[in-house]
């Protein structure tokens, strides 16, 4: 039995600039069926795309203090807007801060045919399609 990997694309890669953050508001359905809030930040680097549970480990607050406010001043790093802890793009490791030596939680990410899509997570969506 072929196991399917879900796929939901969220937005298009052109349509979050170089150096840019964009937060989401996704519903996750959970393993036994529960639908629950799952608000997320993406992030382009130039050809690259990361994502993270837009959650600071701190205190569970959103990392964003404006909408799609997310970068530190320099643009080189998330920015949690409520207490200033600051996390590495690439790993999400908070490296200043009152959570440092915490990471934030990563979610996977992929560009297919032009689209930022989550894939391995089940979402609230019309149309998901699957990798088999």
């Amino acid at each position: 039995m072929k196991q399917t990997i879900p796929i939901y694309a969220i937005c298009g890669f052109k349509d979050i600039s170089n150096r840019q953050a964009i937060g989401f508001h996704l519903m996750i359905v959970e393993d036994d069926g529960k639908q629950r809030p799952w608000p997320v930040v993406v992030v382009r680097w130039g050809k690259k795309v990361l994502g993270y549970v837009n959650e600071c480990p701190h205190n569970s607050v959103r990392l964003d203090w404006e909408q799609n406010e997310f970068l530190d001043p320099y643009r080189i790093r998330l920015m949690c807007g409520k207490h200033g802890s600051t996390f590495e793009l690439g790993s999400g490791r908070c490296v200043e801060g009152p959570c440092q030596g915490r990471a934030l939680t990563p979610i996977a990410l992929a560009v297919l045919e032009g689209d930022i899509c989550v894939v391995g997570v089940h979402l609230v969506e019309d149309d998901a399609s699957t990798i088999e």
